[in-house]
């Protein structure tokens, strides 16, 4: 695997969580998006990025200054996935949709991104995170649907790992 760096932001700790599963599931470590700098990312070949979802849609507070970032670099040649927490009880229809601003930016920043995954099986209303019909990463619901995180993040691996 080429240089990979997973980086998250998380105000709970549910997403520093999964952030440190995906991590150690990958052999590499996990850093919060808050110690992102410009060289970390340059010397990268992969990035996976991850945020929780706050109030109707909004990115967790660490991941402002990190979609400023990563709009201001290029990201070509570079393969990013991303992944996402949520509720998909109490906002039904903003799901994961911190996902979808951090996906539009690395696009933006000419990235290619990997690791989509199908709705079929969550239960949310509407997400900005889905693009064609798809999730752009992976979205996960801990405390609702925490009987299916594990599995989702295992799939999750074995669909993006031959890209990393």
């Amino acid at each position: 695997m080429k240089q990979t760096i997973v980086a998250y932001g998380s105000s709970t700790g549910t997403c520093e969580n999964i952030a440190g599963i995906i991590a150690g599931k990958l052999g590499v470590e996990a850093i919060n998006v808050a110690d992102l700098t410009a060289d970390d990312i340059k010397a990268a070949d992969n990035l996976i990025l991850g945020t929780s979802t706050w109030g109707v849609g909004e990115l967790q507070d660490d991941w402002y200054d990190g979609v400023s970032l990563l709009k201001g670099l290029d990201l070509s040649g570079k393969t990013v996935a991303l992944f996402g927490c949520g509720d998909c009880e109490s906002y039904s229809d903003t799901f994961c949709g911190a996902m979808g601003e951090i996906y539009h930016a690395v696009v933006a920043a000419g990235a290619t991104v990997v690791g989509q995954v199908s709705t079929d099986g969550y239960s949310f209303d509407d997400s900005e995170a889905v693009v064609d019909g798809q999730f752009v990463g992976l979205a996960l619901d801990d405390v609702n649907e925490d009987d299916k995180t594990e599995a989702r993040i295992d799939a999750w691996i074995e669909q993006i790992q031959p890209s990393l």
